[in-house]
Parts: structure tokens; C-alpha cells; sequence
């Protein structure tokens, strides 16, 4: 059993999960939620804060102040608490209230920006109140999720051993696209491995990372409404974007079986099933990642007053269909 004497030094990397007997076809699924941070987001989390310590951009009067969605909020918000920091999370009406209680219960401050941005996100403006949050007062240090490499280099080191130590013979990797940070550090891992790895990169339909047209974006998480830039196309071999009511439909359908995960998690589970039935009769080893568990969704995408004023009674009568 381990002992720790800091939350952050508690992270269970080699869980995975055989939904075969969900979905239909052999799909492995990491789930990366078992950890005081209750996400994925823990491991840049690390790796931005104490690269900043070692560099000395951190003072002990310095307040972190991060664009974030939500997960990675969580995570600093942990790390700041735990590490004496005062730290302030922007985000926006599409973050779930749950994670938002959880920022504030960890001491943490929360502003939610309410002016979309050109391309009918959040994203523009929630980085402009950053820096001009940053400009007022230099105790402010803002990590920067979207162009920190400490972002991909945490998954570098640590998501993709851990898949290539469960799986030596993986054929495919299903990763969702947010910052791309966890895409681009386990795209670059398995460039290096001994054998080809298909990287195929899950994205929310009207997200504009790969490019495309912008749309509405409802569930916190997957999906940009700029280009990511740490994102490099030439590490990635397909892009597979997921229309939000898929996205609701498998989480309901995980759930159903057993398995209550977040909103990022339905979406790559169902952009991995659909590629796995265009490609039935071929015998792959594939791996999806698991971001974090469904709890901090239960007030949107499990619930039924959210789903019916957002996505209408077609996706209710669906769900309702697939009992």
C-alpha cells in the first residue's frame, strides 16, 4: 500500500479497462482518474509547476492563474493548496458547477468569463483576461496549458510507458484532443517504439484544432476554438471528430454497464468503436484514453433537464431507446 506525504504523489497508472463486452470490440481503456486530482490533467498539472519552481519563476508570493475548462483547474488547484500557492482558475459558463465547488473548496479562486470569442468559444477570451490579469500584477504566473511543453513532455514520460508496458504489441491509440498535450506526448513516445503505432486523434465536432468550421461546443473538455499550439500534425495519423449527442449516447451506454466516466471519455470511446467496426475482421490491439470519471457531469451530461433544453427530445427518446 502506498504512503504519501503530498497528494499529488498519488497516481494509479496501470488500470485499464477490457470493454469488449460493451462495445462490442476488443478496445482497452486507461483510466487515468485515480488520483487525488481526479484526472489526467494531474500529470501536467506536475510537470508545469515544478518546472517553473526549478526554473524560479515561482516566488512564494506568486498566485498561478490558468485558462481551464475545468479538469486542470482541479489539479493546480491541488497542487497550489498543497504547495502553499494562492491560485485563480478562468473559465466559463460551459464548466461543470461541481468542478467549479471543488476549485473553490480547495481555497482556490474561480472567475467565469461570459464574452465568446470570435469563433463562438470562450477560449480567446478567457487567455485575454489572463494577460491582462498578468499584466496588472506581476505576482501573477500563468503556466500557459496551451504553449507550456511541460504539457506533452508529462505524457512523454509517463502515459505512454505505462501503455507500452501493458501493451508491447499495440496497434492503435485513440487519444482525445484538447491543448493536445497528451496527445502529442504519447504521439512522440510511439514514434520511438519498436513497432508502428497508428495515432488517431479524437476531437469534438465544431472544435477548430484540426481546422474546420466552428460550432457550438457544450461539454467541457475535448476541443479547441483555436489552433492548439503545441500541436503537431505529422505526429498524428487520422482525426476522428464526434458529434456532441455521440459523445451522450455512449457515456449513457458506459454507464448503463457499470462504468459512470466524463464527457471527454464518451467521446474517444465512441470515435474508438466506430473505428473499430469501419475496421472489423482486422486483429488490433488498440488502447483509448480515459481522462477522468463521470461524477463532475452528473448536473449536465447525465442529466435529463440539461440534455432535453440542449440537445432536445430526439437524444432523450435515443437514450431512452438503448435501455
Amino acid at each position: 500500500m502506498p504512503v504519501v506525504s503530498a497528494p499529488y504523489d498519488f497516481n494509479q497508472g496501470d488500470l485499464f479497462v477490457d470493454l469488449e463486452s460493451v462495445c462490442g470490440y476488443p478496445l482497452y481503456l486507461k483510466c487515468e482518474a485515480f488520483n487525488f486530482a481526479g484526472s489526467i490533467k494531474l500529470k501536467a498539472a506536475r510537470e508545469m509547476v515544478e518546472s517553473a519552481e526549478r526554473d524560479g519563476v515561482l516566488a512564494p508570493d506568486s498566485v498561478l492563474v490558468e485558462s481551464s475548462s475545468g479538469n486542470l483547474g482541479v489539479a493546480l488547484g491541488m497542487i497550489a493548496a498543497s504547495k502553499g500557492y494562492r491560485f485563480l482558475c478562468v473559465t466559463d459558463s460551459r464548466c461543470n458547477l461541481s468542478t467549479r465547488l471543488l476549485i473553490e473548496a480547495l481555497g482556490n479562486e474561480v472567475h467565469i468569463v461570459a464574452d465568446q470569442d470570435s469563433n463562438g468559444g470562450f477560449l480567446g477570451a478567457r487567455i485575454e483576461y489572463v494577460r491582462a490579469l498578468c499584466a496588472s500584477d506581476d505576482r501573477y504566473v500563468w503556466l500557459s496549458q496551451y504553449t507550456n511543453e511541460g504539457n506533452w513532455r508529462a505524457h512523454y514520460r509517463t502515459t505512454g510507458p505505462e501503455i507500452a508496458r501493458q501493451f508491447p504489441e499495440l496497434d492503435v491509440l485513440f487519444v482525445g484532443a484538447g491543448t493536445t498535450g497528451t496527445l502529442m506526448g504519447c504521439a512522440r513516445y510511439f514514434r520511438q517504439w519498436h513497432r508502428p503505432v497508428r495515432i488517431v486523434a479524437v476531437d469534438s465536432a465544431g472544435s477548430v484544432a484540426f481546422g474546420g468550421e466552428p460550432g457550438r461546443r457544450m461539454i467541457p473538455g475535448l476541443g479547441m476554438s483555436m489552433r492548439p499550439p503545441l500541436l503537431d500534425e505529422s505526429f498524428v495519423d487520422e482525426v476522428i471528430r464526434v458529434e456532441e449527442t455521440d459523445t451522450i449516447r455512449m457515456c449513457h451506454r458506459l454507464a448503463r454497464r457499470g462504468y459512470l466516466f466524463g464527457g471527454s471519455t464518451g467521446t474517444v470511446v465512441s470515435a474508438a468503436t466506430g473505428w473499430l467496426a469501419r475496421h472489423e475482421g482486422r486483429a488490433v490491439t488498440a488502447v483509448a484514453i480515459a481522462p477522468d470519471l463521470g461524477e463532475r457531469y452528473l448536473d449536465t451530461v447525465y442529466q435529463t433537464n440539461w440534455l432535453q433544453d440542449l440537445y432536445g427530445d430526439q437524444t432523450l427518446d435515443s437514450l431512452e431507446a438503448g435501455r
